[in-house]
C-alpha cells in the first residue's frame, strides 16, 4: 500500500469493497445496512491511517472493522427489539440481491443462509470467513483475534449445528 491515507484506502476500496459488502450482508441481513457498516469501516481506517502499524497489510484490519461494525448493528437491533421499537422478524430478513444474485440464489441456498443467521455470532463469523471469503484458519484467527485451534473447533461446531438445523446427517 502507499503511504498516503487517501491512496491506500482508495486502493483497498477498489480491491475489496464488494467482498466486504457481501460479508456484511451475510452478517446483518440487508444491503443498505451492510454498505453503511463497510463505509464506516473505511472512514475509520482513513482517520486512523497514521496509527496503523503495518500499512501494507490492512486487509485483516478492515475485515475485523467490518465485523465489528456488524456486531454493533446487531447489538443496536437487539436493544431496539427489547425496547419494543423494532419487531423481531418471524423469518430472517430478506437479503436484497441484484439481478445476477437472484439467479444464483436457489431455494437450498436460501435455506442455508436462513440457518446461518440462526447460528451464534462467533460461529456464523467463522463459517462466513472460511467458506464464503475462503480465508485460511490463520487469517480467520487474525481477523477475529482468536487462536487457530479456536477457529477449528468453532468451525466444527458450527458445521454440526448447521447440518442439524438443515436436517442433514453430519
Amino acid at each position: 500500500m502507499v503511504g498516503f491515507p487517501a491512496e491506500g484506502v482508495a486502493a483497498l476500496f477498489r480491491q475489496h469493497h464488494s467482498e466486504l459488502v457481501r460479508l456484511a450482508v451475510l452478517m446483518v441481513g440487508d444491503q443498505p445496512t451492510a454498505e453503511d457498516a463497510v463505509q464506516d469501516a473505511y472512514a475509520n481506517m482513513h482517520a486512523r491511517w497514521s496509527k496503523l502499524a503495518d500499512k501494507a497489510d490492512t486487509l485483516p484490519y478492515i475485515r475485523a472493522a467490518v465485523l465489528n461494525g456488524c456486531r454493533s448493528v446487531q447489538r443496536r437491533r437487539g436493544v431496539a427489539r427489547r425496547a419494543g421499537v423494532l419487531q423481531r422478524a418471524s423469518s430472517p430478513p430478506a437479503i436484497q440481491a441484484s439481478a445476477e444474485q437472484e439467479v444464483i440464489l436457489s431455494q437450498d441456498r436460501q435455506q442455508v443462509l436462513a440457518a446461518l443467521t440462526r447460528l451464534p455470532r462467533r460461529r456464523r463469523e467463522v463459517l462466513v470467513l472460511r467458506y464464503y471469503l475462503g480465508l485460511s484458519e490463520a487469517e480467520i484467527a487474525a481477523v477475529l483475534g482468536i487462536s487457530t485451534g479456536t477457529v477449528k473447533s468453532t468451525a466444527a461446531r458450527a458445521l454440526a449445528a448447521l447440518a442439524h438445523d438443515l436436517g442433514e446427517d453430519s
